[in-house]
């Protein structure tokens, strides 16, 4: 069983920054593949971020490339996201997820667990 804590979110001006944080325990952090996903009021979860457990490979949706990055410290147990340039369209609440082994999906139901999210709003 893996536990995921995310926190770090909150409101921001557009243009404006936020760094999340997912903290993990229950396994060992290293083994598992990472990803970051975002649900806006009245839409579908979908895809932000991922990080490959080893490799340190990425993914980005291409909404959020060149303003956001995903990182990782295994010592910490701690996965993050880094988002600069903010829009309202970013507005959300944010889940990261976790899977085992070392490729990187962008699909939700490759992840093996997530946790209770946190909220971003950006106001314009």
């Amino acid at each position: 069983q893996v536990q995921l804590v995310e926190s770090g979110g909150g409101l921001v001006q557009a243009g404006g920054s936020l760094r999340l944080s997912c903290a993990a325990s229950g396994r060992t952090f290293s083994n598992y593949a990472m990803g970051w996903f975002r649900q806006a009021p009245g839409k579908e979860r979908e895809f932000v971020a991922a990080i490959s457990s080893i490799a340190y490979s990425t993914k980005y949706a291409d909404s959020v490339k060149g303003r956001i990055t995903i990182s990782r410290d295994n010592a910490k147990n701690t996965l993050y996201l880094q988002m600069n340039s903010q829009k309202p369209e970013d507005t959300g609440v944010y889940y990261c997820a976790v899977r085992a082994g070392s490729r990187v999906p962008t699909s939700m139901s490759e992840y093996n667990y997530w946790g209770q999210g946190t909220q971003v709003t950006v106001s314009s």
